[in-house]
């Protein structure tokens, strides 16, 4: 049965090997121009840091180097119900400088085409089981971000040699530079 998470929860990940599934709904007539939203994942160091360049996980490199992670792909548009973007993780083939996995989801050209998040609804991550789809844990972000453009979903990150997740929730508004910022 799945667990679902609020703001700041935290819950064990007992299974090395799940999928993460991202959804949104997105309201394109209030721009006039479609919304295209990227998941990004930011694979970090002990100090919170990019362990490389090709540990962030995206469109444009769709695996880590270590095959611990794996965007399936961009959904330009985010269009009918479930996941929009999914990423597979393997953590038993994560690197041992991984201690930390950061899933991010950005809005495509967000200042150009005037979108933020406050246009969109019904977000939520979800952690399932790739083999039974089992659904572990899920989060609905249920805060209006008027003015974000990228918004952290949530965390996976290694204590005592145990893997856990964090519910994030928290935008900001510089969109995907924001993040490379922070973490590189």
């Amino acid at each position: 049965m799945a667990i679902n998470l609020q703001k700041g929860q935290r819950e064990n990940i007992d299974a090395p090997k799940f999928t993460i599934g991202l959804g949104w709904d997105t309201n394109s007539s209030t721009t006039g121009t479609s919304f295209d939203l990227d998941a990004s994942v930011f694979m970090l160091d002990e100090n919170k840091k990019l362990v490389s360049d090709e540990h962030l996980v995206f469109y444009n490199n769709l695996k880590s180097p270590d095959e611990a992670v794996e965007h399936t792909g961009d959904n330009l548009t985010g269009d009918g119900d479930g996941d929009d973007e999914q990423i597979k993780v393997d953590l038993t083939k994560a690197g041992s400088k991984v201690s930390e996995i950061c899933i991010v989801v950005t809005i495509h050209d967000a200042e150009n085409r005037r979108q933020n998040f406050g246009q969109v609804r019904n977000s939520f991550i979800r952690i399932f089981d790739a083999v039974t789809n089992e659904v572990v844990l899920k989060y609905e972000l249920e805060e209006d971000f008027s003015i974000e453009t990228a918004i952290e979903f949530g965390r996976i990150y290694k204590r005592d040699n145990k893997w856990k997740f964090e519910a994030v929730g928290m935008g900001m508004k510089g969109g995907l530079q924001d993040y490379l910022n922070k973490y590189q």
